[in-house]
């Protein structure tokens, strides 16, 4: 083999690896890079939409529970926003209002932080809620706490949408056993208004 030859296939070596390199570079930032974009996009749509309403809708009145620690019930709390048309954006709404917090002082349910990623109703009227990592932190210690927490987002959930009869929680998409050590979550909740405070 000549040296000229020798040059020539270097020169080509170097070029096809300039090439690979480039075109794997070009396939990240057409193909990945955008669709992870868009699903932030979306999703960060869906919850800023959950929370607005529309001038010209009516609103709603919605009953929210949020934990009332020292009696140990669920304090009922009135909130006015504008329905979204299908039940599992419905769901979203009340969850992010109870993650944004009372507005009577009460204890908090979930992290502001918290996001609503994935939503699904089944026929038998079970709601998947699938929320960030996020709602393990900051959690407020003990059963009592927990359970309230549980209830304050379960019975939220099914007093004001009626197509909603048990709730099945998932974090990051997956089963989890407990938030904080205590309450089973492995199987759906079903609402239990007597955790509700009752008279003044």
């Amino acid at each position: 083999m000549t040296w000229r030859t020798k040059i020539l296939l270097l020169v080509l070596v170097v070029v096809l690896g300039a090439a690979s390199f480039y075109l794997r570079s070009l396939a990240k930032r057409v193909f990945i890079e955008p669709a992870q974009h868009v699903e932030e996009a979306a999703r960060a749509k869906l919850n800023q939409f959950a929370l607005q309403s529309k001038q010209s809708a009516s609103q709603t009145t919605v009953t929210l529970y949020f934990p009332g620690l020292e009696e140990g019930k669920l304090i009922p709390e009135s909130r006015s926003f504008t329905w979204a048309e299908a039940d599992v954006d419905r769901v979203r709404q009340v969850v992010l209002a109870l993650a944004e917090g009372s507005h009577q002082g009460l204890s908090r349910v979930l992290p502001a932080s918290t996001s609503v990623r994935a939503v699904f109703l089944t026929s038998d009227g079970t709601a998947y809620l699938d929320l960030s990592s996020d709602v393990l932190d900051e959690f407020a210690p003990g059963i009592q706490a927990e359970t309230l927490a549980i209830y304050s987002l379960v019975d939220s959930i099914a007093t004001n949408i009626p197509s909603v009869k048990k709730v099945q929680f998932l974090i990051q998409g997956q089963e989890v056993e407990t938030l904080d050590g205590h309450a089973d979550l492995t199987a759906a909740f079903a609402p239990d208004l007597t955790r509700v405070k009752s008279g003044p």
